[in-house]
């Protein structure tokens, strides 16, 4: 799953730091999310939308795999 978690935090002038204790997670959970190496539970992709007052699909773009091409959900 891709997002645009990072181009957000960063247009808020929000470091990762301070995201992280807004949401009770570590500065490493904030950056593997970044990074794509982490999809965030249900819980947490709710935290984070709400925190920035946006929807979850405005932030993560979930891509499914059809015939071996990636296709864009939205």
């Amino acid at each position: 799953m891709k997002n645009k978690l990072e181009e957000i935090r960063k247009s808020h002038g929000i470091k990762q730091e301070e995201l992280a204790a807004a949401l009770e997670v570590s500065r490493q959970t904030i950056g593997s999310l970044e990074n794509g190496r982490y999809n965030p539970s249900i819980l947490l992709a709710f935290k984070i939308a709400r925190y920035f007052n946006m929807s979850i699909e405005d932030i993560f773009i979930y891509e499914e795999e059809v015939n071996n091409e990636q296709k864009q959900i939205r």
